[in-house]
């Protein structure tokens, strides 16, 4: 199996990027795509890699926020038959607080009513192929994760709450040597993620890739999480996007050459 980097914060001179992160994994027969960036760059990126878009079996949006979403308007329009597989709780209600004002950062809401047809909400631990899962989170208030992020979600009635990422999964690979978790954004919190996918499918957990959302963390709050990585004893990390550089760099000074950078070319076997 072998995972190629789409999009991601840090391009090539062929091969741009943008804030977001979109993956193509080849899985045997069956080609995926996990998120599609900001817009349409997937796309040219894919094309200037030799890799067909038209040709991908499924699609996965990793969580409901506008960087790995609002390219799926471009994917539907260049692929007619991939289902995207999403969780029951995705909504366009994702808001940020910025500058003292709650920012729509969530998926464009046309794409969930214009391709209403091509959408898959799922629910619980979901077997998307054979040793393919999709993973909810399974540990409890994670809420709390959201409100130190400042992301929250909008009500019914109107009302803000803390956002829980329940619309957040991973995509998970069950092989021989452990297992392969690909999180996006990881809002839910790394460490709990890598349990979470352990106590969900009674496997240790071989590979990490994605985006850890440690861009505003503090030195310390990175290097803790470093030491209790290296406790898990994963045998490659693989990090970008949202991580950011400062965090990257410290998580390569603790954890060493298993760290790598995600960036956009950038192939993964498996």
């Amino acid at each position: 199996m072998q995972a190629t980097v789409l999009v991601d914060n840090i391009g090539q001179e062929e091969l741009p990027g943008e804030w977001g992160l979109s993956v193509y994994i080849a899985a045997g027969p069956k080609r995926l795509l996990l998120d599609a960036g900001a817009s349409g760059l997937f796309l040219s990126n894919a094309a200037a890699l030799g890799l067909d878009i038209a040709a991908v079996d499924a699609a996965v949006l990793s969580h409901a926020h506008y960087d790995h979403a609002d390219g799926l308007a471009d994917f539907f329009q260049q692929n007619s038959r991939a289902r995207l597989y999403l969780r029951r709780q995705a909504a366009a209600n994702c808001y940020k607080i910025a500058e003292g004002e709650y920012k729509y950062i969530g998926i464009r809401p046309d794409i969930l009513q214009d391709f209403a047809n091509r959408l898959e909400f799922v629910d619980g631990v979901y077997q998307l192929l054979d040793k393919v899962y999709l993973l909810p989170h399974a540990t409890p208030n994670l809420a709390e994760q959201g409100r130190l992020a400042q992301m929250y979600c909008r009500q019914p009635d109107g009302g803000w709450q803390p956002d829980d990422f329940a619309h957040e999964q991973s995509l998970v690979f069950d092989t021989p040597d452990g297992l392969v978790i690909f999180n996006s954004c990881s809002h839910g919190g790394v460490e709990n993620i890598v349990n979470e996918a352990c106590r969900q499918l009674g496997r240790p957990a071989r590979m990490l890739i994605g985006g850890f959302h440690l861009y505003q963390r503090s030195a310390d709050d990175v290097r803790s999480l470093a030491r209790r990585l290296r406790q898990m004893n994963l045998q490659a990390v693989y990090t970008g996007h949202c991580t950011g550089q400062p965090a990257f760099d410290i998580l390569r000074q603790e954890l060493g050459e298993k760290v790598f950078q995600l960036q956009v070319g950038l192939q993964i076997k498996f």
